[in-house]
């Protein structure tokens, strides 16, 4: 007994897939009255076997809607691949005692085609029903019949399709409304102004952070009414930027004062990425704004304290100079030592003005980066170079440089263009210097190479200035040099670690 309410849990379940209690069957009906006008029968059925009955979803010459399962032919026609005849119902055994043949609508002749499913499921039968006798079919009626059954199966799938296509949109609009509801109910208990927009840019959510925050009416900067909330001269910057990430799918970033609730405009970092379907289309872009006002005013008052200490260091290095200046014309005996320590005492000063923080508008030299090799370099020859740059050539790498490696880089470089420029390529016009940075392994490799000056005749010993470049180079830097001295000039390569020449480089 409990298989058979398995079998019968089972059946109920696949039947109620086809949403057979819907109604509205009037193919179905359609092609029950075709059926009996091809096979020239009275009755035809579109019969359907559930558990314990069998019912009729179209009928034509029958007025009962259902009959007990176990007097159904249907029930036996479904178990077939082919056409189930009864030629005459009370020369049948199986049948003769039927209440359906002893009785209205007296069964005689019976012919059903299986109502068969695409998957393998037998739900029932299309039958035609004549109460006389007959042989069987005509190979067109049997054709037909067979045709028509595979077209009500067509129209019971469809509904099962569709059935499945409705409660899948209704899963999905149920999940997207729960997401939706987690999104916002997160979204405003978040400290930052989240907004979200259609991938055209349309800005259709708010949270209550940013009404709070503007105190704005609740939907009043959907669209574009939000470009009214920030400051007239953020306004074309921010546009730009926008634009170009709703055309490109970058990632959007940008500083704006936005319009607080009490009349004031504050620093905003706005933020904003893309959401991607499978195939990488922008769906939508979620973003968020952040107060950064108080960040924004601590740097400009870092900046300007930083510029101010720099100034009076610049003033202390001046001073020192003017001293060194000053004992010089006292004791003209020291003044070549005291000319060469006033020189490296300014170089410093330069190297020191180019590594401490800056604006884009303080920069010693405009348009150059920050922290970056090159700039100090160009510090450093300027007093060397003619009007078109070519006396010496940077070419290579521009590695980050930081506070650390700025003081050592600067006097070892300045040794070497001042060397250059009293006994080597720089003191006459056709010379010139080539220097060439670039990546060895976790080194930085800088290869030095002067020609078109005099003769170079090694020296004996290492002077002050050689011995301030070993411990520039070895000492403070970590690294290692080595010289050749070649006929058409002085060929010098060194190998500083990265991680001496910038902290940043060191945690990368």
């Amino acid at each position: 007994m409990a298989e058979g309410r398995g079998l019968a849990t089972d059946r109920a379940a696949l039947l109620a897939l086809y949403d057979l209690d819907a109604g509205g069957f009037r193919t179905l009906d359609e092609i029950a009255a075709f059926a009996a006008n091809l096979c020239d029968a009275p009755i035809a059925l579109v019969s359907i076997v559930e558990d314990v009955r069998q019912r009729f979803l179209a009928r034509t010459g029958l007025d009962v809607e259902e009959t007990p399962r176990d007097v159904s032919f249907c029930a036996l026609a479904m178990l077939g691949a082919d056409m189930f005849v009864v030629p005459d119902a009370t020369r049948d055994p199986r049948f003769a005692d039927n209440p359906l043949v002893t009785g209205s609508p007296h069964i005689r002749f019976y012919a059903g085609a299986p109502l068969i499913g695409s998957d393998g499921d037998r739900l029932g039968a299309l039958c035609v029903i004549d109460p006389r006798p007959r042989a069987d079919l005509t190979p067109l009626q049997r054709q037909g019949l067979t045709l028509l059954a595979r077209q009500v199966m067509v129209e019971l799938e469809g509904r099962r399709r569709d059935r499945d296509m409705i409660a899948r949109q209704r899963q999905d609009a149920a999940a997207a409304a729960d997401s939706d509801r987690m999104f916002r109910t997160l979204a405003d208990t978040m400290p930052q102004m989240v907004w979200s927009a259609l991938p055209d840019g349309y800005n259709d959510y708010f949270n209550a952070r940013w009404y709070e925050y503007t105190g704005v009416e609740a939907g009043s900067t959907h669209g574009d009414a939000w470009d009214g909330m920030f400051h007239a001269d953020d306004q074309p910057a921010a546009w730009e930027k926008w634009r170009h990430s709703l055309k490109t799918g970058e990632p959007y970033e940008i500083e704006y004062r936005l319009r607080h609730h009490s009349g004031n405009y504050r620093w905003t970092l706005g933020r904003a990425l893309p959401i991607r379907d499978p195939q990488g289309q922008v769906t939508r872009w979620i973003g968020t704004c952040t107060d950064i006002h108080e960040q924004k005013l601590m740097m400009e008052e870092r900046e300007m304290i930083a510029h101010e200490l720099s100034h009076r260091i610049k003033n202390i290095f001046s001073v020192i100079a003017g001293l060194i200046g000053l004992s010089a014309r006292q004791h003209p005996q020291i003044g070549a030592v005291a000319d060469d320590l006033r020189d490296r005492i300014l170089a410093l000063g330069r190297a020191h003005d180019f590594v401490r923080p800056h604006s884009a508008d303080s920069m010693p030299v405009p348009g150059t980066e920050a922290g970056r090799l090159r700039g100090i370099l160009d510090q450093i020859f300027a007093p060397y170079r003619n009007a078109d740059g070519s006396r010496i050539l940077l070419s290579g790498e521009d590695p980050p440089i930081d506070d650390r490696s700025a003081t050592p880089l600067a006097l070892l470089f300045h040794e070497l263009a001042t060397n250059a420029a009293k006994y080597g390529a720089l003191s006459v016009a056709e010379g010139r210097v080539h220097l060439h940075v670039s990546s060895e392994g976790d080194d930085v490799r800088v290869d030095w190479r002067e020609e078109g000056g005099p003769v170079v005749v090694p020296a004996t010993a290492d002077g002050f200035g050689s011995r301030l470049m070993l411990l520039s180079v070895e000492r403070q830097l970590g690294g290692r040099l080595a010289r050749q001295w070649r006929a058409e000039g002085l060929c010098l390569s060194l190998w500083i670690p990265s991680r001496s020449m910038s902290r940043a480089a060191g945690r990368a």
